[in-house]
Formats: C-alpha cells, structure tokens, sequence
C-alpha cells in the first residue's frame, strides 16, 4: 500500500457519520473516512452480529473492544480480544465475522 497525496489531519470518529450494515444476524454500524484507495473505518458490530457473506476484501484489522471471531472458508478459526489484529491480502482468503458479545474495531482497508 502505497498512501500519497494525504495531508495531515486529525480524525474525531464521534463526529464521522454512523452508517447502519445488516449482518446475518445483528447489525455493524461504520464510521467511514476514505483517503484516496484507502478506506478506513471505525465498526461496532453489536451483540450476536454475524456478517452475511464471504468476504475476499484485504484488511488490516485491531480489535478494540470486545470478541470477535473470524471463520476462514477454508474451516480456519481466529479469535481476538482487545489489543490483537488479523491482516489479509485482497482476494487471498474468503472469511466472515461473528460475535456474541460485540467488538468495536479499527479497520483500514
């Protein structure tokens, strides 16, 4: 990931609009920023979230808050609680999130 023509600037998420996202089951709210090609997000999942399909999207992900769990298509598990991230390249390897609790984190993508 190459990030050129950014500027400096400070980001205060409560400020950044809400968006609501349907799982499977629960919901994820996302407060979005883009910067170029970049994407960054700040996601609540709430309690009982499950996401609705397969993702093949790169991510660099920290968990901040809570549980959450990461099912790989190919039956590979992860698990993380606060403090601990996940990374995938694009199109590397389909995977979905769950969570019983719910999990805020701070994804770039």
């Amino acid at each position: 990931m190459r990030m050129n023509d950014i500027p400096f600037e400070a980001t205060d998420w409560a400020s950044v609009e809400r968006t609501e996202h349907k799982g499977e089951t629960g919901v994820a709210y996302w407060r979005t920023r883009n910067f170029g090609d970049i994407r960054v997000r700040m996601v609540e999942y709430s309690p009982g979230y499950r996401a609705d399909h397969w993702c093949a999207k790169g991510h660099i992900l920290l968990c901040l808050e809570g549980e959450l769990h990461i099912e790989l298509q190919d039956g590979r598990t992860s698990h993380l609680k606060p403090g601990m991230s996940y990374q995938v390249a694009d199109d590397a390897e389909p995977h979905r999130s769950f969570t019983a609790a719910g999990a805020k984190l701070f994804i770039v993508d």
